[in-house]
């Protein structure tokens, strides 16, 4: 069995991540502004993870899926990652890794989601339960047109709709395909029926179950470089699939199309997982890179490189944490912290709030990991002055 050191395998994830040189990810290295080009950066991003998490929270100044882009593209307008999801290009929202944006081509790989969740997963058969109130809200979608989640309270006659059961309503018909998030302003999504979303030739397409099994593991394991079958599964919430994704994983071996690849852990563990063959190679080669310790780079808590909490111990040496749920005694670090990368370490993290009134990037707090790397403090400034100017913005003197 192949082997690699936590050192090749975190080189190796940051490089599939697209946050090493782009001569090592294969990825643009910027996509300024918010035209055509931008976007094709933006779509290139999300290709390469298969999904891109959306979160609502904005008190750093972006969400997570804007935060994930800018820490990728140079030179990308700050308002272009909330304008992505519009009529006519090639991404869909549904459940992928939790909410998400996902390219095209994924859409006919999730019928088995979709068919699960004729059923909401939160709340069950909200549609069963109020027939009315699905068959009122799909002929005011057909006859009005697309419906905003605050278009949904009732009016005139619809005055009996309870607003919390018709949005449960619109959100079951979402998930179960029925209809289609039609783009999304101010971050408020837009309901309409799936066949005015989703291209014909897509829409009419949906791959076996088997077979999207392998297609959802290994594009997971293309954003990961290598990867342990749990985090495989848990990159798309597989559950209760062990058996089958067992199957789907000896299936690509055979085919050639993933390798067996253990990770020789620093209190000398062999953890057992999988890697590409091409990411074997790439792992080599990035042996010899230096990557630069003088230039940070903020990464949202929600990063692909990041919600894999044990992962991230495991390949980064850093505990992180996600604090928003704590009563703000009880936090540590903060409310919405923003792990800094310099190098191929993690070095710190910031807290951060926006004040878009008076322009500045207020640092609530900062702290450096213990010890602190060489260059950490140098990379936090840079990390922050970054991230601040492409919110345009000016940070704190904090």
């Amino acid at each position: 069995m192949e082997t690699l050191s936590v050192r090749e395998a975190r080189r190796l994830a940051l490089a599939r991540a697209g946050l090493l040189d782009p001569r090592w990810t294969g990825l643009p290295g910027r996509a300024s502004g918010r035209g055509k080009r931008a976007r094709a950066g933006a779509h290139a991003v999300m290709r390469r993870f298969g999904y891109l998490q959306l979160d609502t929270v904005s008190i750093a100044g972006a969400r997570s899926h804007g935060i994930v882009l800018l820490s990728r593209l140079g030179g990308m307008d700050y308002r272009l990652p909330e304008e992505l999801l519009q009529p006519g290009e090639p991404i869909f929202e549904y459940w992928g890794h939790e909410a998400c944006w996902l390219p095209m081509e994924l859409f006919p790989v999730f019928a088995f989601r979709r068919r699960e969740f004729r059923e909401h997963p939160w709340w069950g058969d909200v549609v069963g339960e109020n027939p009315r109130v699905a068959d009122d809200l799909l002929v005011r979608i057909r006859d009005e047109g697309p419906l905003r989640s605050v278009d949904l309270e009732g009016r005139g006659s619809r005055g009996w709709w309870d607003l919390k059961v018709a949005k449960k309503v619109a959100s079951q018909l979402w998930s179960s395909g029925v209809l289609a998030i039609r783009e999304r302003k101010n971050f408020q999504r837009s309901y309409d029926l799936i066949e005015r979303v989703i291209p014909a030739e897509v829409l009419d397409r949906e791959e076996p179950f088997p077979s999207a099994l392998k297609t959802l593991l290994l594009r997971a394991l293309a954003g990961h470089g290598w990867a342990q079958t749990g985090t495989l599964a848990a990159t798309w919430r597989l559950r209760n699939l062990r058996t089958e994704i067992a199957i789907a994983l000896e299936e690509l071996r055979e085919e050639g199309a993933i390798t067996p690849c253990a990770l020789a852990t620093r209190d000398g563990r062999h953890l057992q997982g999988w890697i590409r063959p091409e990411d074997l190679e790439l792992a080599v080669r990035l042996k010899r890179i230096r990557p630069r310790k003088d230039q940070g780079v903020l990464l949202s808590p929600f990063d692909p490189v990041l919600w894999d909490r044990p992962r991230v111990k495991t390949l980064f040496d850093f505990d992180q944490v996600l604090e928003i749920f704590k009563p703000a005694p009880q936090r540590i670090y903060g409310y919405y912290c923003l792990p800094v990368l310099a190098g191929d370490r993690l070095v710190a993290r910031y807290d951060l709030k926006a004040d878009r009134k008076s322009g500045v990037l207020n640092v609530l707090s900062r702290h450096l990991e213990d010890p602190a790397p060489p260059g950490a403090r140098e990379a936090t400034r840079s990390a922050l002055a970054r991230y601040a100017a492409a919110l345009k913005l000016k940070p704190s003197s904090r």
